[in-house]
């Protein structure tokens, strides 16, 4: 089985009492059939100490962008698109709207959203997107900007249904994290009944929200096999078929050769 974590912060896990060292993460993943995952960037700066601290690793790969409740650091869209443009990254993001902590910078957010669109239009690489009370102005940046010429995914998805249909005839992917398996998340439960097999993606988004029976501790890789276990139950479905699912629509949106990945894990 080949699972993979299709969001991740491994520069953001607990590595002086929990994890030895990334090679250390990945390996406790690789336990659990967790066996790529995809390290996500919230700043510039973070993306070069992110990437130093993982270095060359097959079983990961990187995006680069910058959260819009960081846009008091320092950035620049040349250095953006640079960094965005490296064989080993293969998304812009995560990048968005969040007018949940922040309602004061709007326009800002705005732009910085629309140029991380505009550079994965111009380097052919999706958008991974997050939203918070902001939806309607995510779904007319997305639309205004053309993102469906590049692609991407709404991460950690806790929209509604219009939304998540919305996405998918817009031709989005839908990532779900383990709050879908909090007792509150009814309505999200719904929503992953809802999305099409074809266009999940499962995350863990670590070293946040991580699922039940954990929550309350750190969120780790290796536990997305416990959401897509859940997943699985709720899309009646095994998971077997779910992690193949998945994984083959990670490598249709990021462009990824999965099927290689596959082959070179039956011969290990």
């Amino acid at each position: 089985m080949f699972l993979v974590d299709s969001h991740c912060h491994l520069d953001k896990l607990d590595y002086q009492q929990l994890h030895q060292d990334v090679s250390d993460v990945v390996a406790k993943a690789r336990t659990r059939e967790v066996k790529l995952l995809l390290s996500v960037c919230t700043t510039l700066s973070g993306f070069n100490s992110m990437t130093e601290l993982i270095s060359r690793c097959d079983n990961v790969l990187f995006s680069c962008g910058i959260h819009p409740l960081n846009l008091n650091e320092p950035y620049d869209f040349k250095e953006l698109r640079r960094l965005a443009s490296g064989d080993n990254v293969v998304a812009l993001g995560e990048t968005g709207l969040d007018y949940y902590y922040q309602q004061d910078n709007k326009v800002q957010q705005q732009g910085v959203f629309c140029e991380h669109i505009r550079v994965g239009r111009e380097l052919n690489k999706p958008v991974i997107v997050h939203t918070r009370s902001a939806r309607e102005d995510t779904l007319a940046v997305l639309r205004a900007e053309q993102a469906d010429k590049c692609g991407g995914v709404l991460h950690c998805f806790t929209e509604d249904l219009t939304t998540a249909k919305t996405l998918l005839d817009f031709g989005f992917y839908i990532s779900f994290s383990g709050i879908v398996t909090f007792r509150n998340a009814e309505a999200l439960r719904q929503a992953v009944r809802y999305v099409p097999l074809d266009r999940l993606l499962v995350e863990t988004d670590s070293p946040y929200l991580a699922p039940v029976p954990f929550r309350g501790k750190e969120n780790q890789p290796a536990y997305v096999r416990n959401i897509a276990e859940y997943m699985a139950t709720l899309k009646d479905v095994s998971l077997e078929e779910l992690a193949v699912t998945t994984s083959t629509n990670f490598g249709q949106l990021f462009h990824v050769d999965m099927q290689y990945r596959f082959d070179t894990d039956r011969l290990r």
